[in-house]
């Protein structure tokens, strides 16, 4: 449902609405996560930059600095909490740098957009649903990378 003025929502549990747009978050956080266990560190951190840029140049004129500073900071959250985790197990370390950084995202966007944190549990849910969504994916892609012989960059 779209209001005039105001973001799109989406259901994402009973009687929780998000904007459409965390759901997007909640894929770029996974996605980060793959950048980094292919290319390495320093592509995932190059990436992170990268990121922010476009956060800054497709964010809504009134939502640039929150979103910048959201994605930058997420972002830099789940590198900080993956990287020492994912050589153990790459999956648990997935989900819980997703999990936390989605907090971080959350918490950092709202504070600076709107100055509180009234949507917070709504956005929390709408990411963390993307992460939970891709744990399949990511223990598939564990699997083979397995089989193949291939090791984490």
């Amino acid at each position: 449902m779209c209001a005039p003025h105001a973001p799109c929502l989406l259901p994402v549990a009973p009687g929780l609405m998000a904007p459409s747009g965390v759901l997007m978050v909640g894929v770029a956080l996974i996605l980060r996560d793959l950048v980094q266990r292919r290319l390495g560190l320093s592509w995932s951190v190059i990436a992170i930059a990268v990121g922010a840029v476009f956060s800054a140049l497709f964010a809504a004129p009134s939502l640039v600095v929150a979103s910048t500073v959201a994605f930058a900071v997420s972002e830099t959250a789940d590198l900080l909490i993956y990287t020492p985790l994912q050589r153990r197990n790459f999956v648990v370390a997935a989900f819980l740098s997703g999990i936390g950084s989605v907090c971080v995202d959350s918490m950092a966007f709202l504070m600076l957009a709107f100055g509180n944190l009234d949507l917070l549990s709504g956005q929390v849910v709408g990411k963390a649903w993307m992460i939970i969504l891709a744990l399949p994916l990511l223990q598939w892609l564990r699997k083979r990378d397995r089989m193949m012989g291939m090791e984490p960059a």
